[in-house]
């Protein structure tokens, strides 16, 4: 995911995009894990996995209507550990747009998505940058 400097440190990809829908992966590595010794994927990739993918499926949906997205609610229902040595892929749906915001669901898993490893349900402000300079809500270094 060229220009998501997270997401290219995770090696995070999108397999698949649609009108509204995305899959997004990211591929096992050693360095994910959050406990060594179990060698299971930290809950933090997930999160970024889901949240990045939720955009993409968004950025899908709006194709055409520009303006920037901004997270404004994400809420990550995990419901088992990832197993080791397997990638992790997001199933993602915007399912409604209003005039501001959009909300979309999904899931995370691995070998199927009928058995989620975490369930995704979150809102995007639409517009979030509109007639703003890039960097326009940064302050100016002291």
């Amino acid at each position: 995911m060229i220009g998501v400097p997270h997401a290219e440190d995770i090696q995070m990809s999108v397999v698949e995009i649609g009108d509204g829908t995305a899959v997004t992966k990211v591929p096992y590595s050693d360095k994910l894990a959050g406990d060594p010794e179990t060698r299971v994927i930290h809950g933090g990739v997930i999160t970024s996995l889901l949240d990045n993918a939720c955009g993409v499926a968004v950025g899908s949906k709006l194709r055409g209507m520009g303006g920037g997205i901004a997270t404004l609610d994400l809420r990550i229902d995990y419901m088992k550990p990832a197993a080791p040595d397997q990638d992790i892929f997001a199933f993602v749906e915007c399912y409604r747009v209003t005039k501001s915001i959009a909300f979309v669901r999904g899931v995370a898993y691995q070998t199927d998505r009928s058995d989620p490893v975490a369930a995704v349900s979150a809102a995007f402000m639409l517009n979030s940058s509109e007639g703003r300079a890039p960097g326009a809500n940064l302050k100016a270094a002291p």
